[in-house]
């Protein structure tokens, strides 16, 4: 089974290739393991891993522009793959894509990512477009 927990160079180079003007919102969908994988071998969950990732990363997120615009509690997958149990939801929006591009660059977020590495044992995140809401599902 192929994990996700990293962008490839080739994405991350489309992402920073289209960088149209305005908000980008980010959806993060997260499994955790339950023993974080730390190649120094220390001992915490994989919670704890990911709460000590977010505790040093937010006032990167915070200093660029960027903010948590919704975080939910997964209960039930309808419809995919029953096993794909998910840990943490949210979608970050930052002011643009030179404002994410700078949170990976920033020192202070370099520190972050070996938390982020040992705690998340699969993810997803995809870029949006913000887009008015509207009465229907498909936006009208």
């Amino acid at each position: 089974m192929t994990r996700y927990t990293g962008f490839t160079k080739e994405i991350w180079e489309a992402f920073r290739a289209d960088a149209r003007p305005g908000p980008v919102q980010m959806l993060n969908l997260i499994k955790l393991r339950e023993r974080a994988d730390y190649p120094d071998g220390r001992v915490a969950s994989g919670r704890d891993a990911y709460a000590e990732y977010s505790r040093i990363s937010a006032p990167v997120l915070e200093r660029l522009g960027g903010r948590i615009v919704w975080r939910g509690g997964f209960e039930l997958m309808l419809i995919g793959p029953q096993a794909e149990a998910l840990d943490i939801c949210f979608i970050a929006e930052y002011p643009s894509v030179g404002a994410f591009t700078q949170m990976m660059r920033d020192p202070a977020y370099h520190e972050a990512l070996p938390h982020r590495q040992a705690g998340v044992a699969d993810s997803r995140l995809f870029r949006f477009a913000p887009q008015p809401t509207g009465v229907n599902f498909a936006g009208g």
